[in-house]
């Protein structure tokens, strides 16, 4: 009896929490101004981050293409490559941290005008862009170990021979 009646309870205070789905936005929830200002100075720090990175890298391979000009080395043009690519990964980083903001600045426009529903989706919409930056950052932070890891055997390999 006692352990029908604990379910009852439970499920009875389920019923009365009104929880929600989270994939159903809550009637009860009420995004303000502020909510998407929030991520105005992570995503301005982040997007500082990959511009110092961008011009970085950019410097790096203006070097090492004019050491690949002087002198022909095999491993140069490999690293050149690898840095292509982490160039691109940045460039999309960039792309989707820049959408991001954008989008909350249209959301906190939508919060403003009184349209919770738009300013839901959009701020949504805006989170799961930040995460495909910071996904594509992660992509990118092992792209750069593993090229840091080739630098190093070749190092170790010099020292050996």
């Amino acid at each position: 009896m006692a352990v029908k009646n604990s379910k009852t309870r439970l499920k009875n205070d389920f019923c009365r929490a009104n929880l929600s789905l989270p994939y159903f936005p809550s009637s009860h929830m009420e995004l303000n101004i502020q909510t998407p200002a929030l991520l105005f100075p992570a995503v301005s720090l982040l997007l500082i981050a990959y511009t110092n990175k961008f011009l970085a890298i950019a410097s790096l391979i203006r070097k090492l293409i004019s050491d690949h000009e002087k002198k022909r080395q095999h491993h140069l043009l490999r690293q050149i490559r690898t840095l292509r690519r982490r160039l691109m990964l940045i460039r999309w980083m960039q792309v989707f941290g820049v959408a991001s903001i954008l989008l909350c600045v249209v959301t906190m426009f939508f919060v403003y005008q009184g349209w919770q529903i738009w300013a839901k989706i959009l701020f949504a919409l805006s989170l799961l862009l930040m995460i495909t930056s910071l996904v594509i950052s992660l992509m990118e932070i092992f792209l750069s170990a593993g090229a840091l890891r080739v630098l190093l055997k070749e190092l170790e390999e010099k020292e050996r021979g």
